[in-house]
């Protein structure tokens, strides 16, 4: 794939001296946010909470990785010294706080956040996670890919990488429905693969993708079972998957365990 001189180098600090990246991301807010009013038995997170435990992972995880994912309000304040220079460096933007509507959800920016500010305080890449189901209300989906493109057209203007993360999702009333992200036990492979198709227009102007499984990862079967249906047929889904996208990509966990994210990956 051509690339711009930019783009180039920034996913170059992101990936090890053979090109494997190793990321680490501690940009999560709702998901520590729950951990820690768990452990407290509170019905809100403090602030200090929250930030100390993204302090610990970076501290922890951040030597052992080629680079680590941040949130401008939490992980980089308080712990973006402890983030090596020699360790590329990503930045979220996307609002954790999306508008849930019964047939949809519409994200936004993080306020007062930008590409432009990203790549002034010397970040290698922009994180983007993007709620989306193709069949969603038609607004709501105008909504999302003007969000992407948007952000897209940004990252083109100041040659930095454009890390997309891509969720289905249930609606309201759905299965499985919560404000956070839990895989769903009934999600259709055809809404992961159809939503990856659509944004793998150039016009989006994505580098990488962040891809969640087209099958639930409980019901991957056993990769070693070449001769099993049910196996033929999570191999065709997933080659689905990376024929309908046009950039290279990496697989999310999605909370699965190590057997079956291992599953995942085989």
């Amino acid at each position: 794939m051509k690339m711009t001189p930019g783009k180039l180098w920034g996913l170059r600090r992101l990936a090890d001296d053979d090109g494997r990246f190793k990321m680490v991301a501690v940009d999560q807010r709702p998901p520590i946010k729950d951990l820690v009013r768990a452990a407290r038995g509170t019905s809100d997170a403090s602030y200090k909470d929250v930030a100390e435990v993204k302090r610990l992972l970076v501290e922890e995880l951040a030597p052992h990785s080629t680079a680590a994912l941040l949130d401008p309000h939490y992980a980089y304040p308080i712990a973006i010294d402890a983030v090596s220079p020699r360790r590329g460096l990503l930045m979220t933007l996307e609002d954790s706080v999306f508008d849930e509507t019964a047939r949809g959800r519409r994200s936004t920016e993080i306020d007062s956040w930008s590409v432009d500010k990203i790549r002034r305080i010397g970040a290698d890449a922009v994180k983007v996670l993007a709620w989306y189901r193709p069949d969603a209300d038609p607004a709501v989906n105008e909504h999302q890919q003007q969000f992407v493109a948007r952000i897209g057209d940004a990252c083109k203007r100041y040659d930095i990488p454009y890390l997309f993360e891509l969720l289905v999702y249930s609606f309201p009333g759905e299965d499985q429905h919560t404000s956070g992200y839990v895989e769903q036990a009934a999600k259709r492979a055809d809404h992961v693969i159809e939503s990856v198709e659509t944004f793998s227009d150039p016009t989006y102007g994505i580098d990488v993708f962040k891809l969640e499984s087209p099958i639930p990862a409980a019901e991957v079967p056993d990769p070693q079972r070449e001769d099993s249906p049910a196996t033929r047929r999570a191999q065709d889904l997933f080659d689905e998957l990376d024929r309908a996208s046009s950039v290279p990509w990496v697989m999310l966990s999605a909370g699965a365990g190590t057997a079956a994210c291992t599953r995942i990956l085989t």
